[in-house]
């Protein structure tokens, strides 16, 4: 893992809100590379991986069918989804998806 992404999950690690991170392989299975917290232990990581790759799919989907283009279409860059009690921040890319779980309240 390169230094520069080692040391922002620490940081973000360190960070009072934040209940805990997901580094997700992206592919037709996402997997779980990496994680923090333990929201995101066990079977209850391996549900919120799940249900992120199937978030960022499907509005992924939903872009390239407003702008009509597969590959030139418009890309995600960064989602935010806040509930009651958190907010979950997901930054994908080609490779990878990271997802961030904190409490806005903190």
């Amino acid at each position: 893992m390169p230094p520069e992404l080692e040391q922002t999950l620490t940081m973000l690690s360190a960070h009072r809100s934040v209940l805990g991170y997901l580094l997700l392989s992206r592919g037709d299975q996402v997997s779980i590379i990496r994680h923090s917290g333990v929201v995101f232990e066990g079977e209850q990581g391996r549900k919120y991986a799940g249900v992120i790759g199937r978030i960022v799919e499907s509005v992924q989907g939903g872009l390239e069918e407003v702008s009509g283009e597969e590959n030139d279409g418009d890309h995600i860059r960064f989602m935010r989804i806040r509930t009651k009690r958190h907010e979950l921040m997901i930054s994908p890319d080609d490779r990878f998806l990271l997802a961030v779980l904190h409490d806005p309240a903190t």
